[in-house]
């Protein structure tokens, strides 16, 4: 009810340009940050704790990081996979990018797919119903993956 019933973001046109722009990580929900890239919530997410990684540069394809840029990506998504097995302890994960109109990708800045994985996580309301089910808030996801994103940081 928490998600369903908060005040939701103003539409943006270029949405991971201009949330780390905003300065209020938590309504962003930005888990972390690194010099390149950051880590998000993902506010449509396939599973609690859906994290995006994302370069703070608007490409739209891995080809056009420099090198600097695409090892802070790496090293983000494998920080991020650490801050997920710690706070919420998947049983595995699904970790990707959609690349292309036709890989099914909505937002042309390129980002990254984390997505935790429980043994018997998925059932037949997401498969038949095209309907998620979410059992946390993206509010109370956020507070338990930046407290560990801190706590693993220092």
């Amino acid at each position: 009810m928490e998600y369903i019933e908060a005040p939701r973001m103003p539409e943006l046109k270029r949405p991971f340009t201009e949330l780390p722009a905003l300065g209020d990580d938590r309504s962003a929900l930005i888990v972390h940050r690194s010099a390149l890239s950051y880590l998000m919530l993902n506010r449509f997410p396939y599973n609690p704790g859906h994290l995006l990684a994302i370069p703070m540069r608007e490409v739209s394809d891995i080809e056009e990081l420099t090198s600097e840029e695409s090892a802070d990506l790496f090293a983000i998504i494998t920080f991020g996979k650490k801050i997920l097995r710690a706070a919420m302890k998947p049983d595995g994960f699904n970790i990707g990018f959609n690349l292309g109109a036709a890989s099914g990708g909505s937002i042309a800045h390129l980002h990254g797919h984390l997505v935790p994985r429980w043994n018997g996580d998925n059932n037949f309301m997401p498969v038949l119903g095209q309907t998620r089910i979410l059992p946390q808030a993206l509010e109370s996801t956020w507070e338990r993956l930046s407290t560990e994103a801190a706590r693993l940081s220092t």
